[in-house]
């Protein structure tokens, strides 16, 4: 398993994202060199988890739960045979582009040691947006996206550090509850019957993510 880029965006104008300042930094691009990753800080006031990548729109994107990510080049592939086109790494706005590694099948908590000592967590699958659908030219995306569900990964920075094209990638951590990205997408997504089943992966689930389980729960008990 390895990383086949590190890619990151640069504020960009363009007409298709609800950003009021009508900027996205979703066209990422391959970094020639190593990046540095760190936790940014709460969503809202924290924004990418690599050095020199835009977030445009800290309502939705950026913060500790979502620095970073990472999208399986196994997945862009499938959908290449799908759409009909080509599709460069960091194009889905992925910071990672990953070989060899089941991102949609990584479990929520599972830890990764990319290189010599960055170790990333799994929290959540990625909700798209309309500046994905936007950006990507594809009509109906978000809908086909959605019920594809290879969502690929956020995760959050454990150990900080520098990380760049070829790095190992190690799972140094497997969590035994069973709950994966893609369950997590699904279940707050077209199946939020499976909520109740995500509380068992505990404290490592996306804090919003948590919000929405428990939310659900009390409704479901009155």
């Amino acid at each position: 398993m390895k990383l086949l880029s590190v890619n990151l965006g640069r504020p960009t104008p363009v007409p298709y994202t609800d950003q009021a300042q009508g900027v996205t930094g979703i066209d990422k691009r391959p970094a020639d060199g190593p990046v540095r990753v760190a936790a940014p800080g709460p969503k809202g006031i924290g924004a990418s988890g690599l050095a020199g990548d835009a977030v445009c729109e800290l309502r939705h994107h950026g913060g500790d739960d979502q620095a970073v990510y990472a999208y399986a080049r196994e997945d862009l592939d499938d959908w290449e045979r799908e759409l009909g086109r080509s599709l460069a790494n960091g194009c889905f706005g992925e910071n990672l582009t990953t070989d060899g590694l089941d991102v949609c099948g990584a479990l929520i908590g599972e830890r990764w040691r990319i290189g010599a000592g960055v170790v990333l967590e799994v929290t959540s699958g990625r909700i798209p947006c309309r500046t994905f659908q936007g950006h990507l030219g594809e009509r109906g995306w978000v809908k086909r996206f959605t019920q594809k569900g290879a969502t690929g990964a956020y995760l959050r920075v454990i150990e900080p550090g520098e990380i760049r094209a070829g790095d190992p990638i190690e799972i140094v951590h497997r969590p035994d509850h069973g709950v994966t990205a893609a369950m997590q997408f699904r279940a707050v997504t077209t199946e939020r019957e499976l909520l109740p089943r995500l509380l068992a992966a505990g404290e490592a689930l996306h804090t919003e993510t948590l919000a929405a389980v428990r939310k659900y729960m009390a409704l479901q008990e009155g």
